[in-house]
């Protein structure tokens, strides 16, 4: 990762899991204390970000009060911001509180000669996730009518495995529409992801498939069952260039998680 003026950069946070009140605490852990700790460290690094990416699971129990103080903590930072649901989001609500001009719900945005497809991949209810119909033509139409522009595109669930068997019960139970479409498109260079709160970096014969840390807790790579771990939160940087080249990197807070309960068997 560079500073490299001549890409575009993207500041990707994901499953922030904020609760009612500030105080709150989640698996025994302050998880707005981190989504801040993220957003600091994040910006006293790099300084200026094109674009700010919040790919799902903003809030635990979605309330507007939670998701009005992750909105005047992203108006600090007078950076666009594109929000999406994740599982434990209420998506109606989201868009009633992010729906300004720079914070929103936007599901295609064009940055240069790149357009970043944003899909809704809930369930509602449900903790797995899935593409409707819908949200496949929008996203074949996008990539139809845009043939010029490299293509990010983002959701909150999976669509590779992870090789943790309980977390793949989640995966898009549709992914393979989704590839079908996505391999004849070859504008599209990457796919990035939130809900695993780990990392993934897969890269296949024609793109980029991404995964970033929770910037709360972590779920443990490779496990059969629920169970997480004190690793450090984090967040992803995403540069994308004119010639379609995508690098990227995740940046961890120097500070250990403190408090995380980790004789829980759900969250």
């Amino acid at each position: 990762m560079n500073n490299n003026p001549a890409c575009l950069s993207i500041l990707q946070l994901s499953d922030l899991h904020i609760l009612a009140a500030p105080e709150d605490k989640l698996l025994g852990i302050n998880t707005e204390h981190y989504f801040h700790a993220c957003l600091d460290q994040a910006f006293a690094e790099k300084r200026h970000f094109d674009l700010i990416l919040l790919t799902g699971d903003l809030a635990q129990d979605p309330c507007a009060a939670s998701y009005r103080r992750i909105l005047n903590s992203l108006e600090v930072y007078e950076t666009p911001c594109i929000c999406l649901p994740g599982n434990h989001d209420d998506y109606e609500l989201m868009q009633q509180v992010f729906n300004a001009d720079s914070i929103n719900c936007r599901k295609q945005v064009f940055l240069d000669n790149w357009q970043l497809i944003s899909l809704n991949s809930q369930i509602p209810g449900e903790p797995g996730g899935h593409l409707s119909n819908e949200e496949l033509a929008f996203l074949e139409n996008c990539l139809t009518e845009n043939p010029s522009r490299h293509a990010l595109i983002a959701v909150h669930h999976h669509c590779l495995e992870t090789k943790s068997p309980w977390m793949d019960t989640m995966i898009i139970d549709n992914s393979r529409e989704l590839w079908a479409i996505v391999d004849e498109y070859p504008q599209v260079k990457a796919i990035t992801t939130g809900h695993i709160h780990q990392i993934l970096d897969i890269k296949t014969a024609s793109l980029r498939v991404l995964g970033v840390p929770s910037t709360c807790f972590q779920f443990v790579p490779g496990s059969t069952e629920f169970a997480v771990n004190d690793t450090a939160p984090g967040y992803r940087l995403i540069e994308l260039y004119a010639d379609g080249r995508v690098e990227s990197g995740v940046m961890r807070l120097a500070e250990p998680l403190a408090g995380l309960q980790t004789n829980l068997h759900e969250y």
